[in-house]
């Protein structure tokens, strides 16, 4: 199973492009605003009241309670902190996901994030890829579940590398289709939050009986707290906290106590504010030299083709960064649908770094 686990070419490229002081990092997915000053004072009061043990493998009970009024006030969805189970990361999410369930198919869309397929395979399962491309908007839709044998399928909305996010209307068909045909259906809702032109819901709008995996990392601006969450179909739930109290025991208990304060809406208001004029500033100077079939409605991702300048992405990101030290991200990290064609550049970096990182493409180019 292990032979067919590939590296994660972007953090090979951090590594790299970490030697050198001049370089602007457009290669990784990391937010670089801090979260909330409330996250920050709840960490170090439970590092002053000496909160350095385990929780319950579930997570702790104010956590899962801060998480179910999250999806009330964001979505007007109603989740029992009963079916919560706090993960490291949303990596420990998928991890317990795959590990739990029978069905050996994983249907996943392609380009898609890489590290599914990869966890998948560490747990003896085998993929069955969807290529998506401009016709659905980057979209698996119905249409396409018709002709796959699969056991269970997972999507991520917002998408990532493409940024776009999933049509209500299909989400809901998706949803039903896996329903009715006996399937499980996982959405990464990772993004949840980073939404600049469109409404969005929670696939548990649409079915109680789904799978959703969320993180802290990203929305919440809190990727090395390592801390997510699952919320699961009640039936599944005594099944999980069994695995995650083997494989992980519990989540780090200062990531927990510090997650929940980390519902601050009018500093998460602040932080999508500023993605939103970060990913309008980089569409806008680069739709003018690449091909980017699809404005990112959510994330801090652009996916732009590069096929017209001759060069394969992995050898244009080479070429970019040996000539202007802007590390981007190859599309062959993303799969194998057309991803030679294309590279994906984040823009979780301050503008003042996006447009020096333009400057210096447009010049080189």
């Amino acid at each position: 199973m292990f032979k067919n686990i590939k590296p994660f070419i972007v953090m090979d490229i951090l590594k790299k492009a970490s030697a050198f002081e001049d370089a602007i990092h457009l290669e990784i997915g990391e937010p670089d605003l801090a979260p909330s000053s409330k996250v920050l004072k709840a960490i170090n009061s439970a590092l002053e009241k000496g909160y350095f043990g385990y929780t319950e493998a579930k997570g702790l009970r104010a956590l899962r309670e801060a998480i179910a009024t999250h999806y009330k006030y964001f979505y007007n969805v109603d989740v029992s902190p009963e079916r919560i189970i706090v993960t490291t990361g949303s990596s420990g999410g998928f991890s317990l996901v795959f590990g739990l369930l029978e069905g050996k198919k994983v249907a996943l869309q392609d380009p898609g994030y890489p590290c599914y397929e990869n966890i998948a395979y560490a747990f003896d399962k085998s993929v069955v890829k969807i290529p998506v491309c401009e016709d659905t908007n980057f979209q698996i839709t119905k249409e396409h579940l018709k002709n796959i044998d699969f056991d269970l399928l997972l999507i991520s909305s917002v998408s990532n590398p493409t940024g776009v996010v999933y049509d209500e209307s299909n989400l809901k068909d998706i949803v039903e289709f896996c329903r009715k045909n006996n399937k499980v259906f996982v959405c990464d809702e990772i993004y949840h939050g980073l939404v600049y032109d469109k409404s969005i819901k929670t696939a548990l709008s649409f079915d109680d009986n789904v799978f959703v995996v969320n993180s802290f990392s990203k929305f919440f601006c809190m990727p090395g707290f390592r801390i997510g969450w699952i919320i699961a179909p009640q039936k599944y739930v005594e099944d999980i906290e069994r695995l995650s109290q083997n494989m992980f025991i519990s989540a780090p208990i200062l990531s927990q106590y510090a997650a929940v304060e980390a519902f601050d809406y009018n500093y998460l208001n602040f932080v999508v504010d500023t993605f939103r004029q970060r990913r309008d500033f980089l569409y806008n100077e680069l739709k003018n030299i690449f091909d980017i079939p699809a404005k990112p409605e959510g994330a801090f991702y652009i996916w732009a083709n590069v096929s017209k300048y001759g060069m394969k992405s992995k050898e244009f990101c080479d070429f970019i960064f040996e000539k202007t030290k802007v590390a981007i991200t190859p599309g062959i990290d993303f799969g194998t649908n057309k991803t030679d064609d294309f590279v994906r550049f984040s823009f979780a970096k301050d503008i003042s770094q996006l447009k020096e990182a333009v400057v210096r493409i447009k010049n080189m180019l």
